[in-house]
């Protein structure tokens, strides 16, 4: 019964981890939602801002690489 116990006292440890850690995620967010709200009042577009934050993570040579499939593409489109 003991041992029972135990886990249940560390698997409800486990779960409210979980769930601040997941309140604390929606707050950064909401955050985030706040500062493209902010740039879009400001004039620059959001989506964009999106695209850029998107870019950046990438890796450099993946990038390179996405970019010239695109430029593939595009030429052969006409676009």
């Amino acid at each position: 019964m003991a041992d029972g116990t135990v886990a249940a006292d560390q698997l409800r440890l486990f779960i409210e981890r979980i769930e601040r850690l997941e309140e604390e995620k929606k707050g950064i967010a909401d955050d985030i939602r706040d500062v493209y709200a902010e740039a879009k009042a400001n004039g620059y577009d959001a989506k964009i801002m999106r695209m850029v934050v998107r870019l950046r993570k990438m890796e450099t040579h993946t990038r390179q690489e996405q970019d010239a499939i695109l430029e593939t593409y595009r030429s052969a489109l006409s676009c």
